[in-house]
């Protein structure tokens, strides 16, 4: 990020209406994320609030706001937009707090709080998932199988420095269509895209609303139903046992029937739509992840891998579909295949 967009955003600062008291001198770097969009925070006369800065042409505030609206509609909580300008990229918002869901599980956290959060969460999915999703971008089958790509161009050949065989790669583009074909007949609901720890925001001060805060949603897509459950038991970020993974959804799966969510009325079947998409997502993530540490230089992605590949393995190895995918893993991760014999 330039260094230039400082000035730019310190001049917007101080055309603020001072009736909110902002101290432009207290502007300090919050976090950032895997785009180019990063965030700052700055006292006021009411206490902290945030800047995002979204560098034009390579981020667009526009989708941050009107799914902040949408979100907003529902009873979510998630920043609120207190000024605004879109054509430098500006966003000033209120503060959710300092502590995500991922923060509090490096600092340790006991289960029953644990629990509770992700309760919290599950609920908070239930009630995103009924926000409106007209006029969002597709989340449809050539959309999914095109993310597919990432894995086999960014993870198999740049970060594996592997070069499959061409009957291998037609393996697995058959894996690939099944996939998609078995993610894109789900029903269609509203999709965060990225509803996990690290987008969560533990609210345990009421000044900073309900809990969970939701942030990063602009890329908010309408899509299948059981995605956003997969990203956040399947989180990229911490491994979950999968037991735990099960616990978790099957709360999830009783609050959608309740709310008359589209979900199936057998959980084996809802179970199996969410171990396929979680599996369809982390392929896409290991391309993801490879590219952001080879193309963009964020080798912090790296530390990642093994637990997505793992996740991947979890989903791949319990059906008899997916043994090309697993033998491509195999010969990734340079594993020996054993072969039995019987007399």
């Amino acid at each position: 990020m330039s260094d230039q967009r400082i000035p730019l955003l310190v001049n917007w600062l101080k055309q603020i209406p001072q009736k909110l008291g902002i101290k432009v001198d207290t502007l300090a770097p919050a976090s950032s994320d895997a785009s180019f969009r990063r965030y700052f925070r700055i006292a006021s006369a009411t206490g902290t609030l945030v800047v995002m800065d979204a560098p034009p042409p390579k981020e667009d505030c526009r989708p941050f706001v009107d799914i902040a609206e949408r979100l907003a509609h529902v009873g979510l909580n998630v920043p609120a937009i207190i000024e605004k300008d879109l054509n430098q990229g500006f966003l000033l918002l209120s503060d959710l707090g300092p502590t995500t869901y991922y923060d509090k599980i490096l600092q340790g956290v006991e289960d029953s709080t644990l629990q509770k959060m992700y309760r919290d969460a599950l609920a908070a999915l239930v009630r995103m998932q009924a926000a409106n999703h007209q006029g969002l971008p597709c989340y449809d089958a050539p959309r999914l199988k095109e993310e597919l790509g990432l894995f086999t161009e960014w993870y198999t050949s740049i970060h594996c420095k592997t070069t499959l065989a061409p009957e291998t790669l037609q393996a697995l583009d058959s894996v690939f269509d099944l996939l998609v074909k078995h993610n894109a007949a789900q029903p269609q609901v509203f999709v965060h895209r990225d509803f996990h720890s690290p987008n969560l925001m533990l609210c345990e001060d009421a000044r900073f609303g309900t809990n969970p805060g939701i942030l990063d949603f602009q890329d908010a897509v309408a899509g299948p139903i059981t995605y956003d459950l997969a990203s956040i038991v399947m989180d990229a970020r911490t491994t979950w046992e999968e037991p735990q993974q099960i616990d978790w959804a099957i709360r999830y799966w009783e609050q959608a029937r309740k709310n008359n969510l589209p979900v199936p009325a057998d959980f084996a079947d809802f179970h199996r739509d969410y171990e396929w998409m979680g599996l369809q997502r982390n392929l896409r993530i290991l391309g993801v992840f490879a590219r952001l540490n080879h193309r963009d230089g964020k080798a912090g992605y790296l530390a990642h891998i093994p637990r997505v590949n793992q996740y991947v393995r979890q989903v791949a190895g319990r059906y008899i579909a997916f043994k090309p995918l697993i033998r491509v893993l195999d010969q990734l991760d340079q594993v020996q295949t054993k072969v039995g014999y019987t007399f």
